[in-house]
C-alpha cells in the first residue's frame, strides 16, 4: 500500500500537488465554519474571504498599502544585504577581527527584533525608518553569518597556491573567496529576504507605519474579520512570491556550482 502511495505521488508533477493542496485547505477553510465547526464570527468561510480580497483589491488604500510593506522589506534588504556582505567578508578575512567579534556577534543576533521596538518609535516615530531599522536589524545577521562562514570555507590549499603565484588582495577576492562563499552568500540572502518580509509586516502591525501590518490591525480593529484573514492571505502569497524569486535566483547564479547540477542519463 505505501509503494502504491509512493507511486502515485510520483506520478503526479509536485506544481500539480501544490495545487491539490492548496485546494482542500480551501475546501475545509469553507466547509469548517458552515458547519459550525468554527464560528463565522472568528473564521469566515473561504468564499467570503475571496470577496472581501476582491473588494480590497479595487480600492486604492490596499494597492498602496502593499507598496509601503513592499518598499521598506526592500529598502531594509538591501541595506541589510550591503552591510552583512561587507562586513562578513571583512570578519571572515581577519582572523583577529573574526576571534574579536565571535562573542559580541553571538550575544547581539538572538536579540528578537521586536525588543527593539521602543528605540525604532523613540527615534522615528511611525515613520518608514521604524520599520526599517527591524527589519535591517534582523535580516543582516543571516547574510553576515553566512559571509563569515564562506570566507572560513576557503581551501588552506588554495590559499596556499594563491599565495606562492603572489595573487593580489583583488585576485584572493575574485577567484579565490567569492567562487566559495557565493553559495553561502545566496542562502544567508534567501533567508534574509522572508526574515526581511516577516520583520516588515510585524512593524507594521506593533508600531502601526503604513503597509499591510497597519492595514490589518485597522481591520481587526473595526472587527472586519473576513477582511483580516483577505490581508493575512495576502502577506501568505507575499512570502511564497518571495521563496520563489529567491530560489530563482539562487538556481540561476550557481548553474555551475555541483550542488545545482542535475545527472544527465547516459
Amino acid at each position: 500500500m505505501l509503494t502504491r502511495s509512493r507511486r502515485w505521488a510520483g506520478a503526479v508533477p509536485d506544481p500539480l500537488l501544490g495545487l491539490l493542496g492548496a485546494a482542500a485547505f480551501a475546501a475545509l477553510l469553507e466547509v469548517l465554519p458552515r458547519t459550525g465547526a468554527v464560528s463565522p464570527d472568528e473564521l469566515p468561510p473561504f468564499s467570503a474571504i475571496v470577496r472581501a480580497l476582491a473588494a480590497e483589491a479595487g480600492s486604492s488604500g490596499f494597492w498602496g498599502a502593499l507598496l509601503d510593506t513592499l518598499r521598506g522589506w526592500g529598502y531594509g534588504l538591501a541595506i541589510a544585504v550591503a552591510a552583512g556582505l561587507s562586513l562578513g567578508l571583512l570578519i571572515g578575512s581577519v582572523p583577529v577581527l573574526r576571534e574579536a567579534t565571535a562573542s559580541t556577534i553571538e550575544f547581539l543576533r538572538p536579540i528578537p527584533s521586536v525588543a527593539l521596538v521602543p528605540l525604532a518609535v523613540l527615534l522615528y516615530g511611525t515613520r518608514l525608518g521604524s520599520t526599517l531599522l527591524l527589519v535591517v536589524y534582523a535580516a543582516s545577521w543571516p547574510v553576515l553569518v553566512q559571509a563569515i562562514h564562506g570566507v572560513q570555507d576557503v581551501d588552506p590549499v588554495a590559499r596556499e597556491t594563491a599565495a606562492a603565484y603572489r595573487f593580489t588582495r583583488w585576485g584572493r577576492l575574485r577567484y579565490l573567496v567569492w567562487p566559495t562563499a557565493l553559495p553561502y552568500l545566496l542562502t544567508g540572502v534567501r533567508l534574509a529576504a522572508s526574515v526581511a518580509l516577516v520583520l516588515a509586516v510585524a512593524g507594521e502591525l506593533i508600531i502601526g507605519s503604513p503597509g499591510l501590518g497597519s492595514a490589518i490591525g485597522l481591520a481587526q480593529a473595526s472587527n472586519a474579520v473576513a477582511e483580516m484573514y483577505a490581508l493575512i492571505f495576502v502577506t501568505g502569497a507575499l512570502g511564497v512570491c518571495v521563496n520563489l524569486l529567491t530560489r530563482a535566483l539562487e538556481r540561476r547564479v550557481l548553474a555551475w556550482h555541483a550542488s545545482m547540477r542535475t545527472e544527465v542519463p547516459a
